[in-house]
């Protein structure tokens, strides 16, 4: 069977209604329409599904955009938050396994993370994954970062297992990151780096 035609750009506010779409009715994983990150958990909390929707939309009108949005014969499919650390505070926390090698990494706007994944159902083990992170990796690039990082499961049962809402380490490991500090079982933090040839990052 011939691929798919797969399309991403980066998530600017005209694609709003697109990622309404991708995530549907119950906004990806539970409503948390994609805050899970960016929100302390006590803040979070306070909010419901809509208010959680808004906090997303507003940041998308903001700009720059905070991910790639993936499509599939032009109907919205996959989606990764890719952007700098520092736009994701609570990756960074002390306390998770994805929190940075160097605290400084956590304002380095050179070090980017890949914190969240949401496949389509309809799109889930297809190969959207592998080509969405390709798309986020391009785009940290042309945006000037040194170094991608991160934090994926391991020995997910299936493509349509919540925890993959992280990443699958085996497709970040097809596109090159490298393990770098395992602080779970099971949840490696991997790296990639995007320095020039012989340009050490």
């Amino acid at each position: 069977m011939p691929m798919r035609e797969f399309e991403a750009y980066p998530l600017t506010p005209d694609r709003w209604d697109d990622f309404v779409t991708l995530f549907g009715p119950s906004g990806a994983c539970y409503g948390c329409w994609c805050t899970y990150f960016r929100l302390p958990r006590a803040e979070r909390d306070l909010l419901d599904a809509g208010e959680k929707k808004d906090h997303i939309r507003k940041r998308i009108e903001a700009g720059p955009p905070p991910g790639i949005i993936g499509y599939v014969e032009g109907q919205p499919a996959a989606w990764v938050q890719v952007g700098p650390r520092s736009d994701v505070p609570q990756w960074n926390s002390p306390r998770t396994v994805s929190r940075p090698l160097e605290p400084e990494d956590a304002g380095d706007d050179g070090v980017w993370g890949v914190s969240c994944f949401f496949i389509g159902r309809r799109h889930r083990g297809k190969g959207n994954s592998h080509r969405i992170l390709a798309a986020a990796v391009d785009f940290a690039r042309a945006s000037g970062a040194r170094l991608i990082e991160g934090c994926p499961i391991e020995n997910a049962k299936t493509s349509q297992s919540l925890g993959l809402y992280v990443g699958s380490a085996a497709v970040f490991k097809a596109a090159g990151f490298v393990e770098v500090a395992l602080r779970k079982a099971g949840r490696p933090l991997m790296r990639l780096s995007l320095a020039p040839e012989g340009v050490l990052a």
